[in-house]
């Protein structure tokens, strides 16, 4: 096994207890809708991540599946063709959290106190939970050669990911801001439906291994293009609510990770 320094998080670079870094955080997440930190995450740590999930990439579970950009079923009312009943493919692969070593530097970075608080700081809310089920809290992500996730919005307000191996090619992460007002219950079809058709511009979000991103994609509508190469890219989410005890219903809990517990 890889030795790992006993914190994860280079704190020389990210001082999660300063109000002024935990300010500048919030000012570009609010700004842009989102923040990159560069090198959360050591390239010790990392390394250790990757030795102990890499080979598990046999375990994932493949949920391939078409949907639309709402992640909602198809109104038969309108036609197939229609931005919301259009098709789009995802393709990745995952282990759950029951399947992250108790040991992992992921577990060390998500039980912080000082690494929620600041999350709490920097998206302006009250606290972060983890989720109430076995499995949904820390997912590792693999998209190998001609996987893909495709174009949608988040049903949550937020989302912490980090990458932890970049593929060879392709894997990019693409959206465009603002799309919609989902408080509003605008569904912006228009716009969704030039993002389908490439007759829109977007924007690549750039990061690299170990730095950790967090993104509002609620109202923005993203993807990952295709990975392309023999080197899988690697991903982890970071799953928190802002309420206690949620839980994915057994429903959602087959679809995405293909059992209940």
């Amino acid at each position: 096994m890889i030795p790992v320094d006993p914190s994860p998080m280079d704190g020389s670079l990210h001082l999660l207890d300063d109000p002024d870094h935990r300010q500048r955080c919030r000012q570009v997440l609010d700004a842009e809708g989102a923040l990159v930190l560069e090198g959360f995450f050591t390239a010790e740590a990392v390394a250790r991540v990757v030795a102990d999930s890499a080979p598990r990439e046999v375990e994932a579970y493949y949920a391939a599946s078409s949907h639309n950009v709402y992640l909602t079923p198809p109104d038969p009312a309108l036609a197939a063709d229609h931005p919301f009943n259009r098709q789009v493919v995802s393709s990745k692969g995952l282990i759950a959290d029951d399947q992250i070593p108790d040991d992992s530097p992921l577990r060390t970075v998500y039980d912080d106190p000082s690494f929620r608080e600041f999350l709490c700081a920097v998206l302006g809310i009250d606290a972060v939970y983890p989720y109430a089920d076995e499995l949904s809290s820390i997912n590792v992500h693999f998209a190998a050669h001609g996987r893909e996730l495709g174009w949608h919005f988040d049903n949550s307000s937020f989302a912490v990911t980090m990458l932890l191996q970049a593929p060879e090619a392709g894997g990019a992460f693409e959206y465009v801001a603002g799309v919609r007002d989902a408080d509003a219950g605008e569904m912006a079809f228009g716009t969704v439906g030039a993002v389908l058709d490439g007759d829109h511009s977007v924007e690549t979000l750039a990061f690299a291994p170990g730095d950790l991103v967090l993104f509002r994609g609620r109202n923005a509508m993203h993807r990952v293009t295709s990975t392309e190469g023999s080197v899988t890219r690697l991903l982890v989410v970071f799953a928190f609510n802002d309420q206690p005890d949620v839980a994915l219903s057994d429903s959602a809990l087959q679809t995405f990770y293909g059992r209940t517990s």
